[in-house]
């Protein structure tokens, strides 16, 4: 698991999003999640504000996919 901040078109950074492997389980509605690298915009030591983006194979494109999406 790592946190990573979200970079803006002008190379701001705000906002924070956490990356981490899951092997099989549910996301918070409940819904199962295959094996890989996810990602979901998150504040260390908070709730999750989506369910996780993935999966991913590495973990440098779960990073990829965040920065494209905000």
């Amino acid at each position: 698991m790592s946190y990573h901040q979200f970079i803006d078109h002008e190379g701001y950074e705000y906002g924070s999003f956490e990356v981490f492997y899951d092997i099989a389980s549910l996301t918070l509605t409940g819904k199962p999640v295959q094996e890989g690298f996810y990602w979901w915009p998150c504040f260390p030591g908070c709730i999750p504000d989506s369910d996780p983006m993935g999966p991913f194979d590495t973990e440098e494109e779960a990073i990829k996919d965040a920065q494209q999406d905000w």
